[in-house]
């Protein structure tokens, strides 16, 4: 290029509003590490399938990734951190069921989960699942229900915590079909299932990866999954949606922006995840996790979080739940 064509292609970029370098610091996404904020503590399944697609996108070439892990106020410390950074692509939220809870049985968090993020994709999920000690009478939840209702009223069933996704299940399907239990929140899932083992509660609600090695070792039983349709994992196992239709839910996991984030970093990244979830390694990883791969991409999660947010404050509405 001569240096008048040279100085007349500055000229006409610079009357467009396009330089050199920003043309190249557009194109080349992502130019920079990228902060992925996990908004729990190390070592539960937010934690490894995060770090595990953050680890696949690096060796795809071009990224570079850190998992900062903020746990604090049920995930939402984490989750105001990226709310309030720059819409620039380098901090991204990794979200999990909590994200559409929060808004409806906390009025503390200090963001919209919906309007202050943009959905990029889910990553995975792992159903619901109503688990029980194999000496417990009923073995399905049809046949929980047809259980006279002052005994159903004396039955304890366990899950991890207040406001945990499986405590809003209980509360979702009580709602839909009008029957109590005794909640027993624990503080994690773990103590709960290890005193269904032990024979201390005859019921617990946790999220498939949890339970399904206690029921391989026969040390539980299944009585439904929160799916939409039998699961070919336990497709002997009813689901919830046979008696109670609309009871649906699952521990998912996927990747949020700042909103404004331009939707070409959007639409790459969303592309890149579902990429490194084709990755027969990475579909092994999840499948030993007893994880189902969920691809969806921005449309697709923006309608699916919005329906989760409008499902959980429904239940709070309707049952009075509220942790603050």
């Amino acid at each position: 290029m001569t240096h008048f064509s040279r100085r007349s292609f500055l000229v006409s970029c610079a009357a467009t509003g396009l330089t050199a370098s920003s043309a190249g610091a557009q194109a080349a996404y992502p130019a920079q590490t990228i902060r992925l904020v996990v908004p729990y503590a190390p070592g539960g399944g937010s934690d490894f399938t995060g770090r595990l697609v953050a680890q696949k996108l690096q060796e795809l070439g071009g990224y570079t990734l850190i998992v900062d892990n903020k746990p604090g106020a049920a995930g939402m410390l984490g989750t105001e951190i990226v709310a309030r950074a720059p819409a620039d692509g380098y901090t991204l939220l990794y979200a999990d069921v909590a994200h559409g809870i929060n808004p409806a049985v906390y009025s503390t968090a200090r963001y919209d989960a919906v309007k202050s993020f943009v959905p990029i994709t889910l990553v995975g999920a792992s159903p619901q699942v109503l688990v029980a000690h194999p000496s417990f009478q009923a073995n399905s939840l049809k046949e929980l229900l047809a259980m006279p209702r002052d005994q159903l009223q004396k039955i304890a069933v366990g899950t991890p915590g207040q406001g945990s996704g499986p405590h809003l299940t209980y509360e979702l399907l009580r709602a839909k079909v009008g029957f109590d239990l005794v909640h027993v929140p624990y503080k994690g899932g773990g103590p709960a299932l290890n005193d269904a083992i032990n024979g201390q509660i005859p019921l617990v609600m946790n999220a498939m990866a949890p339970v399904m090695p206690h029921l391989q070792s026969g040390k539980l039983k299944a009585l439904a999954i929160a799916t939409a349709e039998r699961h070919p994992r336990l497709p002997d196992v009813q689901t919830y949606a046979e008696s109670a239709p609309g009871v649906v839910v699952s521990n998912w996991y996927g990747f949020l922006a700042p909103a404004g984030t331009p939707p070409e970093v959007t639409n790459k990244l969303s592309g890149d995840i579902s990429r490194v979830l084709l990755l027969p390694d990475v579909k092994e990883k999840f499948d030993a996790a007893f994880l189902d791969p969920m691809p969806q991409g921005s449309a697709e999660m923006a309608r699916f979080l919005d329906g989760e947010v409008r499902q959980w404050k429904a239940v709070a509405a309707e049952t009075g739940i509220s942790l603050d």
